[in-house]
C-alpha cells in the first residue's frame, strides 16, 4: 500500500513539474481571479460541519499566494463571500466571520506580504460585516495601502451588481452636486468608481471557478468582459498547484481577439 501511495506522490510530482515547465514559458497572466467553490460541499462528503469546509478552504487560499507569487501573477482577486451569502444559517455566518478575523488577523503580520509588499483590499459591503472585522480588515488595508508590487484583493459580502450600482450613486452625487459634467461621464470615469478602482489593471485576465459550477455568480460583472473563463470540477479545498497549471495552461492556448 505504501508502495503504491508513493508510486502515486512520484507521478504527480512529475506532472505538475512537467506542467510548470509548459506554463512557464508560455504568455504571462497578470491577474487571475477565482471563485473559491465547493467548501461546504467538500464538508459534507467528508462528514464534516459546514465551517470546517471554509476553514479548510482559507488554508488552500495560502497556498495559492504561494503559487502566484512564484508564477509572478501581480493582481490576485479572490471571491470568499457574497451579498447572497448573507442568506446562510446564523451559526455557519458566525463561524465564517471568526475564520475571516483569524486570517486577517494573520495577514497583519504576514511576512509574505510585507516582503513583497502586497497590497491588501477588501472589495464588497465591508459596512454589512461584523465591527470588530471591519477594522481588522482597515488595520490589514491601512499597513499595506502603499505597498504596489502585488495586489491581493478579497471580494467578502460582494455582489457585482452591487458594486455597478454603488459606483451609479456615487457618481450621481457627483452630477448632483457639479462635481462631474454628466456628458463627460464614459467607461472610464465608471470604472474609477468601481471597487477595483485602486488598482492598475482591474479586468482579470483569466476567471477561475472551482466545483464545476458553470457560472460567475456576480462575480467582477463589468471587469470581466474580456476574461477567459476556466471552470474546474474540484472542490475548492482540494485545490492543488495542478489545478491552477492548468487552469493557466488553457488561456496560454487561447487567442484573445477581443471582439476584433
Amino acid at each position: 500500500m505504501l508502495k503504491k501511495l508513493l508510486s502515486v506522490i512520484g507521478a504527480y510530482k512529475l506532472y505538475e513539474k512537467w506542467l510548470w515547465l509548459q506554463v512557464k514559458n508560455g504568455a504571462k497572466l497578470e491577474h487571475i481571479a477565482i471563485i473559491l467553490d465547493g467548501n461546504r460541499r467538500w464538508a459534507l462528503e467528508n462528514e464534516l460541519n459546514p465551517w470546517l469546509g471554509h476553514k479548510k478552504g482559507a488554508e488552500t487560499v495560502e497556498q495559492l499566494l504561494d503559487w502566484c507569487e512564484k508564477l509572478g501573477v501581480k493582481f490576485v482577486t479572490l471571491y470568499t463571500f457574497s451579498t447572497e451569502n448573507f442568506r446562510r444559517s446564523p451559526q455557519e455566518i458566525e463561524e465564517i466571520m471568526k475564520i475571516a478575523q483569524e486570517k486577517f488577523r494573520e495577514l497583519l503580520t504576514d511576512e509574505r506580504i510585507h516582503r513583497n509588499k502586497v497590497h491588501v483590499k477588501v472589495i464588497g459591503r465591508v459596512n454589512l460585516l461584523p465591527e470588530s472585522l471591519q477594522q481588522l480588515i482597515a488595520d490589514v488595508e491601512k499597513a499595506t495601502e502603499n505597498y504596489d508590487n502585488q495586489f491581493l484583493n478579497f471580494a467578502f459580502a460582494y455582489g457585482g451588481r452591487a458594486e455597478i450600482v454603488d459606483a451609479a450613486k456615487i457618481i450621481a452625487e457627483k452630477v448632483k452636486d457639479g462635481e462631474l459634467n454628466l456628458d463627460n461621464v464614459d467607461e472610464s470615469t465608471f470604472e474609477k468608481y468601481l471597487y477595483t478602482a485602486h488598482m492598475p489593471k482591474q479586468e482579470p485576465d483569466l476567471i477561475v471557478r472551482t466545483s464545476g459550477e458553470e457560472r460567475l455568480s456576480g462575480f467582477l460583472l463589468w471587469q470581466s468582459a474580456y476574461s477567459e473563463l476556466a471552470f474546474l470540477d474540484v472542490y475548492w479545498p482540494d485545490f492543488r498547484l495542478i489545478d491552477l497549471l492548468r487552469a493557466i495552461r488553457t488561456f496560454q492556448t487561447r487567442k484573445r481577439r477581443y471582439g476584433t
